[in-house]
C-alpha cells in the first residue's frame, strides 16, 4: 500500500481498550509460546554487541556482560530479536493499511527538526543505558512484570505516571500547535 498522500484521510486510531487487550493477548501468547514475556530493549543491546564484536572480537569476549552471548553462536539469534523485528514489520504493516506512513519528524511550533532528532537520538541513548543498566526497558519491567504482579513493577509503573503527570506541564508548551 502507498503511503498517505494527503489524498484521503487516515483511518481512525483503535480504541485504546481494544488495543490493550490485544496486547494482553499477544504478552499471554508469548508466555504460552516462548516460555517468556514481552521485551525490547535485549534486542538493541543484541545488534550492538554483534556490531561490535564484528569489529574487535577478542575484547567482546572478554567482556563479562557481553562476552557469554557469543557462547552458543550469535546473539542475533534470540527471541527478543525476531519479536522486535516482528514489531517493526508489524507496526509499519499496521500503519501502511491505516493510510499513516509518511515521511516527517513529529516536533512542537517552536522547535527544529534538528533539535528534535537530537533530543531523541540523546534521549534514546540514555533510556538505552539505563534498561541495560536496570536489566530490562518498560516493556519487560511494565508488561511482563505487571503481569507477573511483581511488586518492584507496579511500583514503577506508579512512579512513571507520577513522573508523567509533573513532567508535562513542562513540556506542553513546546507541543501546542
Amino acid at each position: 500500500m502507498a503511503a498517505n498522500d494527503g489524498a484521503s484521510a487516515p483511518r481512525p486510531f483503535w480504541n485504546p481498550y481494544v488495543a490493550g487487550f490485544g496486547l494482553g493477548l499477544t504478552l499471554l501468547l508469548s508466555f504460552v509460546v516462548l516460555g517468556t514475556g514481552l521485551g525490547a530493549s535485549g534486542a538493541n543491546a543484541r545488534l550492538a554487541a554483534a556490531a561490535a564484536h564484528a569489529i574487535d572480537p577478542a575484547a567482546v569476549d572478554a567482556n563479562g556482560y557481553l562476552g557469554p552471548w557469543f557462547a552458543e553462536g550469535s546473539p542475533l539469534a534470540n527471541y527478543l530479536v525476531f519479536m522486535t523485528l516482528g514489531a517493526l514489520v508489524g507496526g509499519f504493516v499496521s500503519a501502511a493499511l491505516a493510510g499513516r506512513v509518511r515521511g516527517a519528524v513529529e516536533r512542537g511550533r517552536d522547535g527544529s527538526v534538528a533539535m528534535r532528532l537530537a533530543f531523541a537520538l540523546i534521549g534514546g541513548g540514555l533510556v538505552g543505558f539505563a534498561s541495560r543498566l536496570a536489566g530490562g526497558c518498560t516493556s519487560g519491567q511494565a508488561l511482563t512484570g505487571g503481569a507477573l504482579l511483581l511488586p518492584g513493577s507496579w511500583a514503577f509503573l506508579g512512579a512513571v505516571f507520577a513522573a508523567g503527570f509533573l513532567v508535562a506541564p513542562l513540556f506542553s508548551r513546546a507541543w501546542r500547535a
